[in-house]
């Protein structure tokens, strides 16, 4: 009788997201470890990581699968001795859910005047704003994969408008599409509440610019645009948010990602009373959630299926 060869280990490298829980769940299936062996390490053939260490990915030959723990795969294709193996982004219910959950939440703050009410209330001031229906506005979100589409299934059953734009061409049932260069415009100039969910990439990297915020709708219905950024930090230029509002060419922002992380003390971005910040919190990846998805995905790769939810390194996402 033939022997079962041993399973490969899996190199665990998860900067900032408690490794020790995904070091107990990922070694409760396969054998772990937090460093290769060595400047070459043959008995690795699986990556687990976030924000890895630089250089650690080229020192596994017999490297099979990265597997982001994340849902951007920008910090991996920084790598430039990234090796020339699949990537497999995250896809996972609860994460879409957590975002869900932040876009709508962020939305309906702005839509139901949040900002003027908690700005009252430190007054003592009883005022009921002017408050539009959530038929009259339009939500337009930039980036329609998993977690656009499900963002913009739930605006919708909100009673919003909602478009979509996108590098290349998508449908979402329900929601008008833009797309490209040439898309960008229409799409900014029918949007009052701006959700960006891009993946960061070269083509994407500084988008959200002075540029693009005086193109959203200047004379809608909640008095100005909104912006909300749950996407990554350096899709965004800090320096023109704070102008555009300044400006009143932007009313408000949510924002979630920063181009520095954590958010530096001096940054006014804290203290704007047109800002609201989170610290990288919309979407926190779930060990208990995403280990079963990658240990599964090794398992059907090995019996020779296909791996799912694969990167295009041309595309960045």
């Amino acid at each position: 009788m033939t022997e079962k060869p041993a399973a490969g280990r899996i190199l665990l490298s998860v900067t900032g997201m408690y490794p020790q829980r995904w070091y107990e769940l990922l070694s409760r299936a396969r054998p772990v470890v937090l460093e290769p062996e060595g400047e070459a390490d043959p008995t690795i053939h699986y990556a687990v990581v976030w924000k890895q260490k630089r250089g650690v990915l080229k020192r596994l030959p017999n490297l099979k699968v990265i597997f982001s723990a994340g849902a951007g795969v920008d910090h991996l294709l920084a790598d430039p001795e990234l090796p020339d193996v699949p990537i497999v982004r995250v896809v996972a219910e609860n994460l879409t859910q957590y975002m869900v959950e932040y876009v709508s939440w962020r939305v309906l703050d702005h839509h139901r005047q949040g900002f003027a009410y908690r700005a009252q209330q430190a007054q003592k001031i009883w005022h009921e704003p002017h408050q539009p229906p959530a038929g009259e506005v339009a939500v337009g979100i930039m980036g329609l994969g998993e977690l656009g589409g499900a963002a913009a299934r739930a605006l919708l059953a909100l009673g919003f408008k909602v478009n979509g734009w996108s590098r290349r061409e998508k449908r979402v049932e329900g929601v008008t599409t833009f797309h490209g260069e040439a898309g960008l415009t229409p799409f900014l100039n029918a949007t009052d509440i701006l959700v960006v969910l891009l993946p960061l990439t070269p083509a994407t990297e500084g988008i959200i610019d002075h540029s693009v915020l005086k193109r959203l709708r200047q004379n809608g219905p909640l008095g100005g645009p909104c912006l909300v950024n749950a996407g990554r930090g350096r899709l965004q230029k800090e320096a023109d948010i704070l102008r555009a509002l300044e400006e009143g060419v932007l009313k408000e922002a949510s924002l979630d990602v920063f181009e520095t992380e954590p958010l530096p003390e001096k940054s006014p971005l804290w203290t704007h009373p047109k800002v609201f910040v989170t610290p990288h919190a919309a979407a926190t990846s779930d060990a208990a959630q995403l280990v079963p998805l990658m240990l599964a995905q090794i398992e059907a790769f090995e019996r020779g299926e296909p791996l799912r939810n694969v990167v295009d390194r041309e595309a960045g996402y």
